[in-house]
C-alpha cells in the first residue's frame, strides 16, 4: 500500500465507523415503509452532513449518512484515458453482479464510479466493523486491479508493437 493511500483509507475507515450508527426508523410520510432516507431525502432533519474525503482531484469518496441508512460513493482513480476505460469496464462488471454484493447500488451517484448503500437491515444481518472492512478492502482491491490491468495492457501492447516492428 502506498504512502498516500494509507492515510486516505484510514480516514475513510474512521469516518465510516463513526457513520455506521444507523437505527431502525420508519418513513415519516408513508405508513409501514422503511426506506433509506439518504436516498429519498424527504425529511432534511434526518440527514447528516455529507463528508467528502479526497486523495487527489481524480480520486475521492463521499459518505452521506442519515438516521436509517448510509451511502458511500467512490470515485476510482482515472489518471489517463486507459485508466478511464479500465475503470469503466471494471465497475460495469462489478455492478452487474450487485445482487451478490447486497450493499452495492446498481447505479452509482452521478459523478462517482461506484456506490454502496448500507441500511439498518444490513447492519442487523452483518457486523458494522466487517462492512467497514469490506468497503476499505474493496477500495484497495479496485485500485490494485486497475493498476495491474493497466500494466497488463501496456505489456501486451509492447509485445504486439515489438512483433509488428520486427518485420521491418
Amino acid at each position: 500500500m502506498s504512502n498516500t493511500l494509507r492515510p486516505y483509507l484510514n480516514t475513510i475507515r474512521s469516518t465510516l465507523s463513526a457513520a455506521m450508527s444507523v437505527r431502525n426508523l420508519p418513513c415519516l410520510q408513508v405508513e409501514r415503509h422503511n426506506r433509506p432516507e439518504v436516498e429519498y431525502k424527504m425529511d432534511p432533519e434526518l440527514l447528516l452532513n455529507p463528508v467528502l474525503i479526497t486523495r487527489t482531484e481524480n480520486e475521492y469518496c463521499l459518505i452521506e449518512g442519515s438516521m436509517n441508512s448510509l451511502r458511500v460513493s467512490i470515485k476510482v482513480k482515472q489518471a489517463d484515458e486507459l485508466e478511464q476505460i479500465l475503470a469503466r469496464k471494471f465497475v460495469r462488471f462489478i455492478t452487474q453482479r450487485a445482487e451478490e454484493l447486497r450493499v452495492l447500488r446498481r447505479v452509482a451517484v452521478p459523478g462517482y464510479s461506484i456506490s454502496f448503500l448500507i441500511t439498518h437491515a444490513h447492519l442487523e444481518e452483518m457486523k458494522a466493523a466487517k462492512l467497514v472492512d469490506f468497503v476499505v478492502d474493496f477500495m484497495t482491491d479496485i485500485d490494485r486491479e486497475i493498476s495491474e490491468l493497466k500494466l497488463s495492457v501496456n505489456t501486451r501492447g509492447r509485445a504486439v508493437a515489438h512483433a509488428f516492428l520486427s518485420e521491418f
